[in-house]
């Protein structure tokens, strides 16, 4: 460990944070396949817990257990110490869950501000929303520029169509949306896979934003420097399971890419998931 990374280590015998969701021996199966297979999960509160993993590991699997997206066979989940139970993405959303995908899920005719609320929209007052339905634009749009100025994503105006917008200003709107309504969890799954160099560091930043507002993040990533950049802690599946939980300022990049593969073992405090 070099000088840099002793100087940012917690100091020994510091109180780790809360944990603000939870998994304990979730198990899921598929006929005879098995994608989860007793996989504990912990995320702390107010971090980024960077999830990596080779293809077929069961992360994706995971993840969608903890968005709702997958029911699980056996094991439970827990917010904040509670026992809860998700039978879709809405229940998990009524807790606090936002996940943003690698579609985005953005509809790119409409506006900024229309995919911000989209499936939320806010209604007019009075019998012209009970009964009419009828949408109020002005607050939505002043709301959705509030949303966006708070996490500093440069956008002349939210009557824009977002198929106007770059790939890194798409992913802003989906990011400012998870981060308007998740306020328990936000799941990133590959948030800068498609997107170049600047974007991608737009999107990074973004997340620190997020964070920094005490909202943790699940950051799903097969880019390691990214995830070396903004993860707290990082969480490493294989086989269906927790293999570790590394902190990457004591952990090289090449030693927690060998602990993915199975070429490197975990110390028994990063094997019981408590880096």
């Amino acid at each position: 460990m070099n000088e840099t990374s002793a100087a940012a280590a917690p100091a020994v015998g510091a109180p780790a944070q809360p944990l603000a969701l939870q998994a304990r021996g979730l198990v899921k199966r598929y006929g005879s396949v098995t994608a989860i297979n007793g996989a504990d999960f912990d995320l702390r509160s107010g971090e980024v817990l960077a999830v990596i993993g080779d293809n077929g590991a069961g992360k994706s699997s995971l993840i969608k257990a903890l968005a709702g997206a997958v029911v699980p066979d056996e094991g439970e989940i827990r917010m904040k110490g509670e026992v809860v139970h998700f039978r879709n993405t809405g229940d998990a959303r009524a807790h606090g869950i936002e996940t943003v995908y690698q579609d985005l899920a953005v509809i790119p005719a409409l506006d900024i501000a229309s995919n911000l609320y989209l499936g939320r929209e806010i209604r007019r007052k009075g019998i012209m929303g009970s009964l009419f339905r009828r949408l109020d634009m002005p607050a939505m749009r002043e709301e959705a520029s509030k949303h966006l100025s708070e996490l500093k994503i440069g956008i002349k105006s939210v009557n824009q169509a977002v198929e106007t917008l770059s790939g890194g200003q798409r992913q802003g709107v989906a990011v400012s949306r998870a981060a308007a309504f998740g306020k328990g969890v936000i799941i990133m799954d590959e948030p800068t896979a498609a997107l170049g160099v600047r974007e991608s560091g737009q999107v990074i930043e973004l997340i620190k934003s997020i964070r920094d507002r005490g909202i943790p993040v699940v950051l799903i990533s097969h880019d390691m420097p990214h995830v070396f950049e903004v993860a707290d802690r990082i969480h490493v599946h294989r086989l269906g399971r927790r293999a570790a939980v590394v902190d990457p300022k004591q952990r090289s990049m090449s030693e927690v890419v060998a602990l993915m593969t199975g070429a490197e073992r975990p110390t028994d405090l990063e094997a019981a998931g408590g880096a």
